[in-house]
């Protein structure tokens, strides 16, 4: 088996990174492409009260368990199928339920945080951050949980205000340094999409 070729993409909520990721995955035939999400590695709270578990910040590098990430991406890496968490949002604790993992030519990691941790940043061949005005970010968070999660425009804005914004600030932009290739304005810009399938094609032949 090739060895794997696992692709970092990161950037604040409502960037455009899964539109990103969909463009770049689509791009990507003849290969064999794994997505996982880093949102599925929320830590396990079930030792908690409900009412302690609705306190959790969600935009804070403590909320996800990259250990399991890590490990699950070296077994992948080695030829070994994983089980991969998945989170309850109802519960607000990790679900029962898991979802199967074959190895894979490329395996695309996409979070808000996916260039925070050093040693998961060590793992990736190629880094992408896809960065969009703050302005554009909080009205498509904006529509996306009033349309598709329920909540209020007012719990929605005062979340960002209070926790997202300064959240994104001090843990996600930053991450931006640690980018191979920054790509603004999300899954609109197609030249930079093109030329990273472009780079991800050449390293998948050539580990090949």
């Amino acid at each position: 088996m090739a060895p794997t070729t696992i692709i970092g993409i990161a950037g604040g909520s409502g960037s455009g990174k899964t539109s990103v990721t969909n463009k770049i995955m689509n791009n990507l035939e003849g290969h064999s492409v794994a997505l996982i999400e880093q949102d599925y590695y929320y830590k396990d709270q079930s030792h908690l009260t409900f009412e302690e578990r609705l306190k959790t910040n969600y935009d804070h590098p403590f909320a996800f368990d990259n250990d399991l990430l890590i490990q699950n991406l070296r077994d992948l890496c080695a030829g070994r199928e994983v089980e991969v968490p998945t989170y309850d949002y109802t519960n607000h604790t990790r679900s029962k339920k898991t979802i199967a993992f074959q190895p894979k030519d490329v395996i695309i990691v996409e979070g808000i945080f996916a260039l925070e941790n050093e040693e998961l940043r060590n793992m990736m061949d190629v880094k992408i951050y896809v960065d969009t005005d703050a302005d554009l970010r909080i009205l498509r968070r904006l529509l996306r949980d009033t349309r598709e999660r329920g909540r209020t425009m007012d719990s929605v804005i005062d979340q960002y205000l209070s926790v997202v914004r300064p959240m994104h600030n001090q843990f996600i932009e930053p991450t931006k340094k640690f980018a191979d290739i920054i790509i603004p304005e999300g899954g609109s810009n197609k030249v930079a999409i093109d030329i990273m399938t472009t780079k991800i094609q050449a390293l998948v032949q050539k580990k090949d």
